[in-house]
């Protein structure tokens, strides 16, 4: 029996049986569903994209995995060197490992370990409210959901901190000798709210972690390749360590990146076996996957995506900018993302069956109704998740 995530299995409705998918259409046995989500904003491509399919078909035939220890092979090489003109900066050390999560879990540990290698005892992260960086242990305990993790105990070495400037300076102010991190969504926190704040906040961060040698740290695993409207975040303002995940691949295999620039590396670079990263996903630098996302790199420059983003944006801010309802709190809209917040929770039951059968594929969860959309989506398929959810507040 499959245990279904994030559900009470006792309880829970039965899922939609999907069985074909293509472009950003998903098909069950009686509809053809847009996906609004792109199956958690990861399938930027769409489905079925020749070329991404080709690229792990011609990898397949050749190998489709070997460990990274002791071996290399020519994908994870070439994947490297792409990341490495890719990204901004001396974001230039590719770590690999399967899920953002894990990438996460990779991020806090060299940050910790950055500063232990340099005789420096700095057991505290600083972290942000309302933060998911994923289900795994040390991701959770920087995260700062309850409603994904009320289970766990909150640990001591974690400060969180709203999105504000004077809260974060007050935090350097108090904890700057104790701090090894800070770690953030930027701009845009997804699973805690589809919550959006300005760049000036980041800038300020990245200064404070100059002033007392904190590393800053961008999960970028849902907010890279342009959710935001920005290529990275890290575009704008330069972090220490990036994460990369979901799109990273196209959704079409689980694969993610810890990327590190020169300062992080070099404290592990040494001639003492002690300074090494000691970890090491079975996974990492998987063949298919570093086949599949050099060609969704490719895609992504080639088809001029930014372009696609920026128009989806526009057509966004033109269908549900001034959309209002007494129901809704608020109207949030950043680049490829669209996010509606009611003040009861209560206002959205029932929502994803009524636009399951209008023909549009919608998972709200709490107080938010939201899209991310494949990049591929056109004015039609995009107009028509935007009536939906309008339609919603009109009908009910």
């Amino acid at each position: 029996m499959i245990w279904y995530p994030y559900e009470q299995m006792k309880t829970m409705k039965a899922p939609y049986k999907i069985l074909d998918a293509e472009g950003v259409h998903l098909y069950t046995k009686d509809q053809k569903l847009i996906d609004s989500i792109s199956s958690w904003w990861c399938m930027i491509h769409g489905y079925k994209h020749p070329e991404l399919t080709e690229a792990i078909k011609e990898q397949a035939d050749r190998f489709c995995h070997v460990m990274l220890g002791g071996l290399t092979h020519e994908p994870v090489e070439k994947l490297s060197a792409k990341l490495q003109e890719f990204l901004p900066g001396d974001l230039d050390y590719c770590f690999f490992s399967d899920s953002g999560s894990v990438a996460v879990e990779v991020s806090l540990k060299m940050a910790l370990q950055y500063n232990t290698n340099q005789g420096r005892k700095r057991p505290l992260v600083l972290a942000l409210e309302h933060a998911y960086h994923g289900d795994t242990f040390k991701a959770m305990e920087v995260g700062d959901d309850e409603d994904y993790h009320f289970a766990f105990d909150k640990k001591e070495g974690v400060v969180h901190i709203p999105t504000e400037i004077p809260a974060l300076e007050e935090a350097f102010e108090q904890y700057h000798d104790r701090l090894n991190c800070f770690i953030v969504e930027p701009l845009l926190q997804g699973a805690g709210g589809m919550r959006m704040y300005d760049i000036s906040f980041l800038k300020r961060a990245r200064e404070l972690c100059d002033q007392y040698d904190v590393l800053l740290i961008f999960d970028e695993v849902a907010t890279g390749f342009g959710r935001t409207g920005n290529r990275f975040v890290a575009d704008l303002v330069l972090p220490d360590i990036l994460v990369l995940g979901k799109a990273l691949t196209g959704g079409y295999i689980g694969h993610a990146v810890t990327v590190a620039n020169h300062k992080v590396f070099d404290a592990f670079y040494s001639d003492d076996d002690r300074l090494a990263l000691m970890h090491g996903p079975t996974f990492m630098g998987n063949p298919l996957a570093c086949a599949v996302a050099l060609k969704g790199i490719e895609i992504f420059e080639r088809e001029d995506y930014m372009s696609k983003i920026r128009h989806i944006e526009q057509v966004s801010r033109g269908e549900m900018e001034a959309f209002t309802d007494p129901r809704i709190k608020e109207v949030r809209i950043m680049g490829g993302c669209v996010c509606v917040e009611v003040h009861d929770s209560r206002n959205l039951e029932g929502f994803q069956q009524f636009a399951y059968e209008r023909g549009v594929f919608s998972r709200p969860f709490l107080n938010y109704m939201y899209s991310m959309v494949p990049y591929v989506i056109s004015d039609e398929e995009l107009i028509r998740i935007f009536d939906v959810m309008k339609e919603w507040f009109r009908e009910k």
